[in-house]
């Protein structure tokens, strides 16, 4: 393979200074670091000027804003249009040769993030600078074969976009769907008025408790030898709504501290800030283990509920918005698992049930699928700027037209 000669982020781009007062222009967007998600080619959103007192950047179309703070984010867009920016944005604009789309691909790149980091100073509040970015080297490309380079990278964003929308979509769509059945039902029947709305006549309004049978703790020093993975509030992912990591073993000898014993199908509900619906069922694999003393164990009764019914009850906005009305605490709001049995909720026989969990769980098939095909391609999108930035993989190669179609 023939090798590239090499180039620095100086020989790309030039650091434009162009400080703006925004009083003078009140009308013109806005972008912060809050605008620009991680790893994404473009903002998310914008303000207006007129928000700001502090002197911002001007910027242009095709500028690449990069976040100097904290550059472990890996946060940098192609501006759209003009307009002005927070001093925490590094604005760059491409020279002549150099296809602007590439510049944004450079920056997002592993090897640029690695060595952004690397060139950070101060503690608290870390950032990298112009000074230190602009020595980063990447294989000298021609015009020709940046502007191949940036269509790739860039249809593999647009596809992983599409897969966040398409996850976007479902998730309204399954909200939807569940205030829908638990307020309408599936029967057609007549409503009657409870103290949390309008439900089917024939559904029971019950706390939630007693759909749920007493769950137990752990004595360590009962469990003999084995190890016993730990499930704590961090493990939780708020947005896949299940258990992604467990934290570590507990071992027989852990400091004595009380713990709850988990089984499959569990659903553990978080008591600390409720209101951001931490909530998970416990997979067969970590069946008799532990988790922590800030999940509600809601095990279920199964002469009288569905397998999966609770998981989908306390997903519900209104049972969300009864706790938010009485936890208590202000750096910590909380609510305890009393208060959480306690909330009225509103249950259809165990037939109905059952049929409202299968539409449930086929939306989350969806969402979940879309899910999956979003991270291959976050996986994807990484290993292509790995490889063509370090000239392990070269774009004249690839066949294209496929992607295209």
């Amino acid at each position: 393979m023939m090798e590239h000669s090499t180039v620095c982020v100086a020989d790309l781009c030039d650091l434009i200074r162009e400080p703006v007062k925004p009083v003078e222009h009140p009308d013109a967007l806005y972008l912060g670091l809050e605008h620009l998600a991680p790893g994404r080619l473009v903002r998310k959103g914008g303000g207006r000027a007129s928000e700001m007192r502090s002197t911002t950047s001007a910027f242009q179309p095709d500028d690449v804003l990069y976040g100097k703070l904290r550059p472990y984010l890996d946060k940098a867009v192609l501006a759209d249009k003009e307009g002005v920016c927070t001093t925490e944005l590094l604005v760059l604009r491409a020279k002549a040769h150099v296809d602007p789309r590439f510049i944004a691909t450079v920056i997002h790149s592993p090897g640029f993030l690695e060595y952004a980091i690397s060139g950070t100073t101060g503690v608290q509040h870390p950032r990298t600078s112009w000074a230190h970015i602009r020595e980063f080297v990447v294989p000298g490309f021609t015009l020709k074969e940046q502007r191949r380079i940036a269509d790739l990278i860039w249809l593999v964003h647009e596809a992983i976009g599409l897969s966040e929308k398409l996850v976007q979509e479902g998730q309204a769509l399954k909200r939807s769907a569940m205030q829908m059945l638990f307020t309408h039902g599936l029967r057609n029947e007549a409503h009657k008025e409870t103290e949390i709305g309008s439900v089917p006549k024939s559904w029971n309004m019950l706390p939630l408790g007693d759909l749920c049978i007493g769950s137990d703790s752990v004595d360590l020093r009962e469990e003999g030898s084995r190890k016993i993975e730990y499930v704590d509030v961090s493990s939780v992912s708020r947005e896949f709504l299940r258990i992604e990591s467990t934290s570590r073993f507990v071992l027989k000898d852990a400091p004595g501290r009380a713990r709850k014993r988990i089984l499959t199908d569990d659903v553990l509900f978080a008591t600390v800030r409720p209101t951001l619906l931490r909530v998970a069922l416990v997979p067969a694999h970590l069946n008799n283990q532990v988790c922590s003393t800030a999940f509600c164990v809601l095990r279920r009764k199964h002469e009288i509920t569905a397998s999966h019914f609770i998981y989908y009850l306390v997903q519900r906005d209104q049972f969300v918005q009864q706790l938010a009305l009485i936890e208590t605490g202000a750096s910590y709001p909380a609510v305890t698992d009393r208060i959480v049995k306690e909330q009225m909720v509103p249950v259809p026989n165990i037939e109905e049930q059952h049929e409202i969990v299968k539409i449930l769980n086929a939306v989350d098939r969806k969402i979940d699928l879309h899910r999956k095909k979003r991270a291959v391609l976050d996986d994807l999108f990484k290993a292509l700027l790995h490889k063509l930035m370090i000239g392990e993989l070269r774009v004249n190669n690839l066949d294209l037209s496929v992607l295209s179609e």
